[in-house]
């Protein structure tokens, strides 16, 4: 029988790359092939998706629309709930299905109600926004072969609704999965695109009303700048809890084969529509990728090939500015720009509400973009009789990202990857760290940033902005100025964004890595200068994440003789360094305390002498095992930041300082007396081991979780929901989630460990449900079969012919 499946398998493979013939080099670099006809576009798509373990598809196409088929199609397959909610979504029919006071999950835009986030898309949907994209020329808009991926994976999508009886319980029998459409794969782009930008602030755009006729300005209603800039500065901080990402790449001089590695490490939710799915896309002598896609998606986000391998981390770069609005003193849906009014364009908008009549609200909109009244509760925008806040979002033209994925699909060396990087220009929040088979390292933060130049704030900013900028990069320009238009760099793909020169890159450092805070750091002995504020910081503090990890690979470089085996130990490493440079002074602090008690913040007395030969003892480790992790973890989410410290930051060494834990500070002992009596009055014990009080369940069991919180500095970054009533962390919200560790040793093949923490299907009765996390909690990996020789050999191989058979 296996002999017989393999003979298929091989009958099939041999078939599609006679059907495709073989591209020479130059051409399957480029996968808008203009001189190359595509598939029909009229019925008749079908693939081969091939099953290994753990449920991991390779999906072998004739051309891309075949290719976009098998992908939509086994995508459903393991998550059709979760991609299904994510078209209501971007169809800006939540209210209608779900209500319009449930809650969002927030994966396609920070809209805290359905009916806001429906305001907002159905908007988008109504005035054609992504049909003018898709109708945009490349590079401008994206290219044809992408637009057949997206076709593709709509068809793919729908023949398995058709064909399959849906078995999760969270969407079995619902109305809401429906049918999809090539506008609505690109929709969902759209959404991605811009969650950075108008994403960020739809409750703002949605909610904005003009002041009613005739009243003054408020009194005290215009935002003090000083306040303002603090929120700004949180609200765009590197080290935010909801996105992040580690990603390391190692040049050849570091490695025992002269050859480069790759360990890539985002950070992204574990529920919910920015999930991560995996997959092999092959379409012979074209192309041959291994990653992991966002849902809804067609194409690989973070992966590898043959050549190169490739992660991204979320980036610094603000993806936003304000235009502060001068408006016309008789009409407050008007504003001067260089003394003459412009009348605001009003869009009214109607969303179809669940047991009640429809709601129809206004939205308002300028030159600069929409009228927005806040970015979050945070940062409150008021519109006055005399003053509006118009947001700019230059990722709200750009539908490019599948092409730059493309490219990098297709890419045989880190050049590759920024050439496609340079000719595409569609990568919205994220830098890109790769590292390919010759040795040579890349870092960029090659993304979408509108071109706010120093000079330009400088000359541009409102006192609003004067404070906002410097603190945030959060640019707040004078609207009544047409001299202060963004204006355009002459190898930017559209004007109003930075061209390819301006962006920061490294390129062939022996390592680059980041850690979400900004570029200057991405090699420690070689620093990054001279880019523009919006992109980021230079000579400031970086997080304790940054410092542990440039710490490490500062290590493992200096060490060399690296493999992919020292990559998956970096990756399981745990180690805390909070705790390397505390948790020792901490414990001496705890056994000097008198009476070994401490005072905690309701004022009453505790007995921490138990605390303090726990702390003295740990292994300053988040593993799974590791004894007093989790009351450091508790005592330090109470410690406040701005009290830490003995020894401040000092630029001249920025990886070591701030240190020396501050003992004497009172907030030490409130801080410890409030963790060790939470623990307790939980029933948990202070030497417990983390994995016990760290876990998820699935199917009814709980499985150990190792890694921990961004404020500790983890690698394996874990963000988990803190239920001491259910035994402690008993969810995992975001963190670790698509892993690789990619290197070469000169064959065909690379060497690649892959693992995607939270497995490939939210179906609880998919037996691909927890197969992955129970690997994550054994610090395990799962061994990428990227040539055809290690697909057909798998011992789990399942052979799936899909086509749209109606």
């Amino acid at each position: 029988m296996r002999t017989r499946l393999r003979r298929i398998v091989v009958a099939a493979v041999a078939l599609l790359t006679a059907a495709t013939g073989t591209l020479p080099a130059t051409a399957a670099d480029r996968p808008d092939d203009r001189s190359r006809k595509e598939h029909p576009s009229a019925g008749g798509l079908s693939a081969v998706v091939r099953y290994t373990e753990y449920g991991i598809p390779h999906i072998l196409a004739r051309d891309y629309a075949d290719l976009g088929f098998g992908t939509g199609w086994a995508q459903a397959a393991d998550q059709v709930c979760t991609v299904a909610d994510g078209f209501v979504t971007v169809r800006g029919e939540r209210s209608r299905f779900f209500g319009p006071d449930a809650a969002t999950d927030f994966s396609l835009s920070s809209a805290a109600r359905n009916l806001s986030s429906d305001l907002y898309f159905r908007g988008v949907r109504d005035t054609g926004t992504v049909e003018r994209l898709l109708a945009r020329p490349a590079p401008a808009g994206p290219s044809r072969t992408a637009k057949e991926l997206m076709r593709g994976y709509a068809a793919g999508y729908n023949a398995w609704l058709r064909q399959n009886r849906i078995t999760d319980p969270t969407c079995k029998g619902a109305a809401w999965v429906r049918p999809i459409t090539t506008l609505d794969v690109a929709a969902r782009g759209y959404a991605l695109a811009v969650l950075g930008g108008q994403g960020r602030a739809v409750d703002g755009i949605t909610a904005a009303q003009p002041p009613t006729t005739g009243t003054s300005t408020p009194s005290g209603a215009a935002p003090d700048p000083a306040r303002t800039a603090r929120a700004a500065a949180g609200l765009f901080a590197a080290d935010s809890a909801d996105m992040g990402s580690n990603a390391v790449a190692f040049g050849g001089s570091t490695t025992a084969n002269g050859r480069g590695l790759l360990l890539g490490n985002p950070h992204y939710p574990w529920q919910g529509g920015r999930r991560f799915w995996q997959s092999q896309q092959t379409i012979p002598g074209r192309l041959n990728v291994s990653g992991a896609s966002l849902l809804g998606t067609p194409t690989v986000s973070i992966g590898h090939n043959a050549h190169v391998a490739w992660s991204h981390t979320v980036a610094t770069g603000v993806t936003l500015n304000l235009h502060q609005l001068t408006l016309d003193p008789a009409d407050p849906t008007a504003y001067l720009v260089d003394g003459r009014p412009e009348r605001m364009t009003k869009r009214s908008v109607t969303v179809a509400v669940q047991g009640a009549t429809p709601v129809t609200r206004t939205q308002w909109w300028t030159r600069y973009g929409p009228v927005v009244t806040g970015l979050g509760s945070s940062l409150p925008l008021p519109w006055t009789t005399t003053t509006a806040y118009a947001l700019n979002d230059p990722n709200s033209t750009n539908l490019r990202a599948s092409d730059t994925a493309l490219g990098f699909g297709t890419a045989r060396s880190t050049a590759d990857v920024l050439g496609s990087l340079r000719r595409t220009q569609g990568l919205p929040w994220v830098n890109t760290i790769a590292a390919d088979s010759a040795g040579h390292t890349l870092f960029t933060q090659s993304q979408v940033l509108p071109r706010i130049t120093d000079e330009l704030a400088q000359r541009c900013s409102t006192p609003l902005g004067r404070a906002t900028y410097p603190a945030s990069g959060v640019a707040v320009l004078d609207g009544s100025r047409g001299d202060c238009a963004l204006g355009r760099d002459g190898d930017a793909v559209e004007p109003g964004i930075f061209g390819p020169a301006a962006l920061p890159t490294l390129r062939d450092a022996p390592y680059a890595e980041n850690s979400n805070d900004s570029a200057w750091l991405a090699n420690a002995d070689q620093p990054l200068t001279g880019y523009q504020r919006v992109f980021g910081t230079i000579g400031t503090a970086r997080s304790l994440r940054t410092r542990g990890a440039l710490e490490d690979v500062a290590a493992l470089a200096g060490r060399g003789g690296l493999t992919v085996r020292d990559l998956q130990q970096q990756q399981y490493a745990n180690r805390v360094p909070a705790a390397d440079l505390a948790a020792s002074d901490a414990a001496k602090a705890c056994a000097a305390l008198p009476g070994s008690t401490a005072t905690g913040s309701d004022g009453q007395a505790v007995d921490v002498s138990g605390a303090c030969g726990v702390l003295a003892a740990w292994d300053h480790k988040a593993g799974t095992g590791s004894r007093g992790a989790l009351l450091f973890d508790r005592f330090w989410r109470r410690l406040p930041a701005a009290r830490q410290w003995k020894v401040p930051f000092s630029a001249a060494d920025p990886v070591g300082t701030p240190h020396t834990l501050d003992t004497d500070a009172p907030a030490f002992a409130t801080a410890l007396a409030d963790a060790v009596a939470e623990l307790r009055a939980a029933d948990i014990p202070l030497d417990s081991p983390l994995g016990k009080h760290q876990f998820v369940v699935r199917g009814g069991k709980r499985i150990p979780v190792p890694g921990g919180t961004e404020s500790l500095g983890v690698w394996n970054k874990i963000e988990a929901v803190w239920n001491p009533a259910g035994g402690g962390y008993t969810e995992v919200t975001t963190g670790s989630s698509y892993m690789q560790a990619v290197g070469w040793d000169g064959g065909r093949c690379p060497v690649a460990r892959t693992l995607l923490t939270y497995s490939q299907s939210s179906n609880p009765v998919s037996r691909h449900h927890d197969d992955q996390t129970r690997l994550f909690s054994g610090e395990k990996w799962v061994t990428s079969r990227f040539c055809e020789k290690d697909i057909l050999s798998s011992p789990a191989l399942r052979v799936v012919r899909v086509g749209d058979h109606r």
